[in-house]
């Protein structure tokens, strides 16, 4: 009843209103006219549309009410269907050139952010769509093997020592390839000289495939194998002061050894570059030179057949230990003694291993120990910035927690761990199936690879190279170049870059669950796995070679 006189008094009000009867009227009437000279200004533009509608309909009595509106919807639905096409344009354009762009990962400061993937996550491989827009792009151009330059047509000879262990030999050689190129000098095969610390003696023909380098590098370096026999004063080659480059700035530039070291090769014909290890930048050197390296490094540089061979059968038993075919884990776990002193980080012992340490830190590095007051307080503030190598236990809990269960196969490359099997028994107790080298092989089988040590190092190197997931622990040229060549290889396999950072901050918290652990290891490592990655100044070049190195798919 109230519904009723509600809507009987609106019919009510819209009839004794003269403008609403007007309005309700047919506007093709020819009786309808304004009622008051008043209004005749306001409605001369709906009068002149009336009777513009009057006599189009007696033209065409098909326009009537119902056609005025039709033709007002038309307007709109064309509106509205152009405005369809004109989104799916655009749609289309957007996934088309996201489907053509290449997959980055881009920085902002230290944290890096990826495109979202719709792939269920994997232990073992990163997304494959997050793998497949790059190719690598540094072997060696297309077209027949030149033959090398001839000794008059190179502006002299260069000669370097590969200092250190076998990665930083490695890289030592690459970048004397990228010298020589700069140049145009002929390189004499680089001397392995004997590291300090492993007191190995190691020339380059045993541990790389000479023949295979040389020829690989035809059309970039002349390369040859021995100092050249008019140089009569080898013996002095280092030694003598008129003979040596020194001073060398650490990642000097293309145009410093241009402005700088080649006039002096032009004068003498033949110099030693020392030293030399870092002594060529990133980014102040052509584009070309970067590649170059890359080709030495992931093409030129191969280990004699007998390394490779053994490697393959010690991947091969990593894959087959349960008697099928299984994925494993590389672990690259830098903890041994000389690092452990060297990174002046606290970590958890006895108090006698404690002052042992000092002692032998004191020994070793006297200028850094002085009286050791100031080591505690520097110790913390390295743990906080992620500074410190992870301890055997933490690596354990880390991987735990990643989703890694107890029945994962791991290769352990490592020197002699500091602690021994004390501080190896958390990791093996949550991972009993993890072997090194040693165990995986007979004595019989390494003896011919115990005569150089960096024939050990080129076996651990390999089988990390080659498992489905490498994780380290600490910084290394080891860790970079392994990372920097299965990035190379297409991302697809994973090397976890552990953010050390996040796990000082998440051991030292008392109340934190393992739950809310769980959570921000996985959240923290989705982009910490060897994803492509943008690069930018300054970035290490061995560790990820994406845009000098490889091209878009």
């Amino acid at each position: 009843m109230v519904e009723l006189r509600h809507s009987s008094s609106i019919g009510s009000r819209a009839s004794s209103s003269p403008m609403k009867r007007d309005d309700v009227s047919s506007p093709l009437s020819p009786d309808n006219h304004p009622s008051d000279d008043d209004d005749h200004d306001r409605h001369s533009s709906k009068d002149r549309d009336r009777h513009f509608w009057y006599h189009l309909s007696s033209i065409c009595p098909f326009f009537n009410d119902d056609a005025r509106f039709s033709l007002h919807n038309s307007r709109i639905w064309l509106l509205f269907v152009l405005f369809l096409v004109l989104a799916g344009f655009v749609s289309v354009s957007s996934i088309v050139n996201r489907l053509n762009a290449p997959y980055l990962c881009k920085k902002d400061g230290i944290v890096l952010h990826c495109p979202h993937v719709k792939e269920v996550p994997s232990l073992w491989e990163n997304p494959y769509s997050a793998t497949t827009s790059w190719k690598p792009c540094a072997e060696r151009r297309d077209g027949g093997i030149s033959d090398p330059p001839s000794e008059n047509e190179t502006t002299g000879y260069i000669f370097i020592h590969a200092e250190g262990g076998l990665n930083q030999q490695r890289i030592a050689i690459c970048n004397a390839v990228a010298v020589a190129k700069i140049m145009n000098a002929s390189l004499i095969l680089p001397v392995l000289k004997q590291d300090q610390i492993w007191k190995d003696q190691t020339k380059f023909e045993d541990i790389f495939d000479v023949d295979h380098f040389i020829d690989y590098l035809k059309d970039d370096v002349r390369i040859v194998r021995d100092i050249p026999k008019w140089f009569t004063d080898k013996t002095e080659l280092f030694t003598s002061i008129r003979r040596t480059v020194k001073n060398i700035p650490k990642y000097a530039s293309a145009q410093f050894y241009i402005d700088n070291v080649l006039p002096r090769i032009k004068e003498k014909k033949i110099m030693a570059l020392k030293p030399f290890v870092d002594r060529l930048g990133y980014d102040n050197v052509p584009p070309e030179i970067n590649r170059l390296r890359c080709r030495v490094n992931y093409h030129a540089l191969k280990f004699l057949p007998e390394i490779e061979q053994m490697a393959d059968l010690l991947a091969s038993r990593m894959r087959n230990r349960t008697g099928g075919s299984n994925p494993y884990m590389a672990l690259h776990l830098r903890f041994e003694k000389g690092m452990v002193g060297l990174s002046f980080c606290d970590f958890v012992g006895t108090r006698e291993e404690k002052a042992k340490m000092a002692e032998y830190r004191k020994k070793e590095w006297p200028r850094r120990y002085k009286n050791g007051s100031h080591l505690w307080q520097l110790a913390l503030q390295k743990r906080k910035e992620g500074r410190c190598p992870l301890e055997p236990g933490e690596v354990a809990v880390l991987l735990r927690a990643m989703g890694y269960s107890k029945e994962t196969q791991i290769y352990v490359a490592s020197g002699q761990v500091y602690g021994g099997n004390n501080r190896m028994a958390s990791l093996r107790n949550m991972f009993p199936y993890l072997v090194t080298k040693e165990e995986l092989a007979t004595k019989e089988e390494l003896v011919g690879f115990r005569k150089h040590v960096t024939s050990l190092a080129a076996l651990d190197f390999l089988v990390c190279l080659k498992s489905d997931v490498f994780v380290m622990t600490h910084g290394g040229n080891f860790a970079k170049l392994i990372i920097g060549a299965r990035r190379y290889m297409g991302h697809l396999q994973k090397s976890i870059k552990p953010d050390k950072g996040l796990m000082s901050k998440s051991f030292g918290d008392p109340y934190m669950g393992w739950a809310t652990f769980v959570e921000d290891v996985v959240v923290t490592h989705q982009t910490r796995t060897g994803l492509p990655e943008e690069t930018f100044p300054n970035y290490d070049l061995w560790e990820n070679p994406l845009t000098p190195c490889m091209c878009k798919a």
